[in-house]
């Protein structure tokens, strides 16, 4: 696979090239090893394209995984203990809530990576959410979303979401003082 856009958010890509250039290195070198078209599997059973051929985000995702992990990088995890003071008083949970985490894709070197293939809402909620939790946690100062093009993403399921879509938000949004800068890579074939 290869790089086809790239956005800085709050200054995330200077950041990452001057400060964890190595990191970015192999990031990119996990992009290139992905062979993009051994994952097109999936056959749409989609109303509006049935029978076509299409990317398969698990797949994707998977062989991702393989790579990230062959360069050294980990998933990481955050247990969550929730707090249950704010319930009701006559509220008692029927399940624990206690044993919840949350967890960080690939992490190495405070640089921390989400790979999306999937809805909008996991692309703003890793990069305005999870990456900001991981760094308050201490555990990454950066971040970098891997994320497909809009031509990419058409060759997939309905409702995946793309790297244009998501920058032209981000612009529409703005950098808020608890944003941590994140370098967004759209890829493609």
């Amino acid at each position: 696979m290869k790089i086809g856009g790239v956005y800085s958010f709050k200054g995330g890509k200077k950041i990452v090239e001057t400060q964890f250039a190595a990191e970015l290195q192999e990031i990119k070198t996990v992009i290139a090893a992905v062979d993009g078209p051994a994952h097109k599997t999936k056959v749409s059973q989609e109303k509006t394209m049935p029978g076509k051929m299409l990317y398969k985000p698990g797949s994707l995702n998977k062989a991702f995984g393989r790579e990230f992990e062959a360069q050294r990088w980990q998933k990481y995890k955050v247990l969550c203990d929730y707090p249950t003071e704010f319930y009701t008083a006559d509220y008692t949970p029927s399940v624990s809530v206690h044993s919840a985490f949350r967890e960080m894709d690939f992490v190495k070197n405070r640089v921390g990576v989400e790979v999306q293939f999937g809805k909008y809402a996991f692309m703003v909620y890793n990069v305005c959410a999870k990456m900001t939790i991981f760094h308050n946690q201490g555990v990454i100062d950066v971040g970098v979303e891997i994320v497909p093009l809009k031509e990419l993403a058409s060759e997939m399921s309905t409702g995946v979401s793309y790297f244009e879509q998501f920058v032209w938000d981000l612009e529409h949004r703005g950098v808020s003082d608890i944003d941590i800068p994140v370098l967004i890579l759209g890829i493609t074939i």
